[in-house]
């Protein structure tokens, strides 16, 4: 490693750690010639994750397109920056914890989608009109409907079957 202040290529590692999330060690090295001490850090090289989108083009994964997607969904809500950011690391590492290379939109979005729940309901039904392109009030309420069933633990039908509608809106039975 090349000395940052007498730029000299002998060093030794006096102290290794590795960080909080466990993907980066912290490596605290001596130059053998000037005596100085420095920080480096090593962290695993990731090969590019594709995403695949609908049209069927391939691009490489841009974590700032999704911030700014999700920051959009969680404007005014009580999501910190900092709960963003995470969640956004837990899509990235489950994308990237698949064996393959390629991830779709869809994939992604769901993954958002499972995330964001947890987080803030509102956050997720505005992510959730966006990335399903809700075009009518009957698909705000079905997703509504969906979230409230299964937050009650009723698990209650997919909002995306055919029959969702029907099911949700039945007149109860005395």
């Amino acid at each position: 490693m090349k000395c940052p202040y007498c730029e000299g290529n002998d060093d030794r590692v006096v102290d290794s750690r590795p960080s909080d999330d466990g993907t980066t060690i912290r490596r605290r090295r001596e130059c053998l010639l000037c005596g100085s001490r420095f920080t480096t850090y090593e962290k695993l090289e990731n090969l590019p994750l594709m995403v695949i989108k609908k049209d069927g083009s391939r691009q490489p994964f841009d974590r700032q397109k999704l911030l700014i997607g999700i920051m959009k969904s969680c404007e005014k809500r009580p999501v910190t920056t900092q709960q963003i950011e995470e969640l956004i690391d837990q899509v990235e590492r489950a994308a990237g914890n698949a064996l393959k290379r390629e991830i779709s939109t869809s994939e992604i979005g769901e993954l958002v989608l499972k995330q964001l729940r947890r987080i803030d309901e509102v956050a997720y039904i505005r992510f959730a009109s966006v990335y399903r392109a809700f075009g009518d009030i009957r698909s705000f309420f079905k997703e509504i409907s969906y979230l409230l069933q299964n937050d009650a633990g009723e698990g209650g039908p997919d909002p995306g079957s055919e029959d969702f509608l029907d099911q949700v809106w039945e007149e109860p039975q005395a």
